[in-house]
């Protein structure tokens, strides 16, 4: 990227496209920014249809991404791949629309794990956010979705022993500590959420990824204190509006750091979801929401990599143009709902980018 932009953002008025708070044309951009310094895969995705995927498609090109790992419902696999071909490759994960969780995360998980590794994943996801204690109390079952419960264990085992490697996601942003997790009794603490992610890696030696940067983005020590103590476990920077946050307002000699020290242990991802619901312009839920029609599917997808190799590559400060929700509900006073952070960008040394675009996901994947 170039030192300073020739072309800065406009003040934000009121959002009307949540993805692109400024109006850019992002083809556009894209063609502003230098090539990256090699092919990107991103470790951490959502590709959800045929139809989003042509549109991911075109983003991902765009921005240089050669290969997503993605979390796409089994039934969708075939699909998606006739679309994205050798770009894509999966990561098992349950039946989300199956509203027996016990039955989605439990045996019907084990069946399909067995049938994503038929199709080539050689990873699974176990999900263990603090959201999931409410669905254990609306079960009646407290601790049977949490991360080292047996019911996730059994998970474990026959990934490991189909030799695939765990992904995990553990904790949520400081904010939702501070805002929506805030029965403690319910949730415990942040720091409550690593125990059984400890007692996992230990049980486990095979790769895990924390994703969402361990949970932790906010605070780098902690992070490698976990790397530390844990030779298996790798991160990604995946779920952009977190990452432009909190990455974004460390210095860059702490990132730089810290990316150095571990280097080859954190993955470039985005955690972009792609939905066909996206191009419909009546859809409903929080997820389709998000963006109604192609052109603001495309923006949706486009803007996390154009903000992400921002931060990475460039110098300087920018505000970013996605609306971060966060700020709104931790300080409504301070923020408008269509607000968003600045960000401090890292510009990392190509060797750095190198391994975290590309060599780091290559190491752990091996595919």
């Amino acid at each position: 990227m170039p030192e300073t932009d020739p072309h800065p953002e406009p003040t934000a008025v009121q959002a009307t496209n949540p993805s692109n708070r400024f109006g850019q044309d992002y083809v556009l951009e894209a063609g502003r920014m230098s090539p990256p310094p090699c092919g990107i895969i991103d470790a951490h995705a959502h590709i959800g249809g045929p139809r989003s995927a042509e549109v991911y498609a075109r983003a991902a090109e765009l921005f240089g991404v050669v290969r997503v790992y993605s979390m796409t419902q089994l039934e969708a696999v075939p699909e998606v791949r006739s679309v994205l071909g050798d770009l894509i490759r999966f990561n098992a994960v349950p039946n989300w629309s199956n509203e027996d969780r016990e039955e989605a995360m439990g045996p019907d998980f084990l069946r399909r794990i067995e049938q994503f590794r038929e199709q080539g994943a050689s990873i699974i996801k176990l999900f263990a956010a603090p959201r999931m204690r409410d669905t254990e109390l609306d079960l009646g079952r407290p601790g049977v979705l949490a991360l080292d419960s047996p019911m996730y264990r059994e998970a474990a085992n026959l990934a490991r022993s189909l030799g695939m490697s765990i992904m995990t996601h553990v904790a949520d942003p400081d904010t939702w500590f501070e805002a929506r997790y805030t029965d403690e009794s319910r949730y415990g603490t942040k720091r409550d959420q690593y125990v059984p992610l400890e007692r996992m890696l230990d049980d486990y030696d095979v790769p895990w990824i924390a994703a969402h940067m361990g949970g932790s983005p906010e605070d780098l020590g902690f992070l490698s204190g976990l790397l530390e103590r844990h030779p298996n476990l790798h991160l990604d920077t995946s779920a952009c509006k977190w990452m432009l946050r909190e990455l974004g307002a460390h210095p860059t000699g702490e990132v730089r750091g810290f990316m150095d020290a571990w280097r080859g242990r954190i993955l470039f991802g985005s955690d972009i979801v792609a939905m066909d619901d996206h191009l419909e312009t009546d859809s409903d839920g929080e997820l389709a929401n998000k963006a109604s029609g192609a052109d603001q599917a495309f923006d949706l997808y486009a803007s996390r990599y154009l903000t992400m190799r921002r931060m990475f590559e460039g110098d300087g400060r920018f505000e970013s143009p996605i609306v971060d929700p966060d700020l709104h509900m931790v300080d409504p006073a301070r923020h408008a709902e269509d607000a968003a952070p600045m960000v401090q960008c890292h510009g990392l040394p190509r060797d750095l980018l190198e391994v975290l675009y590309r060599d780091a996901a290559r190491g752990f994947f091996r595919d």
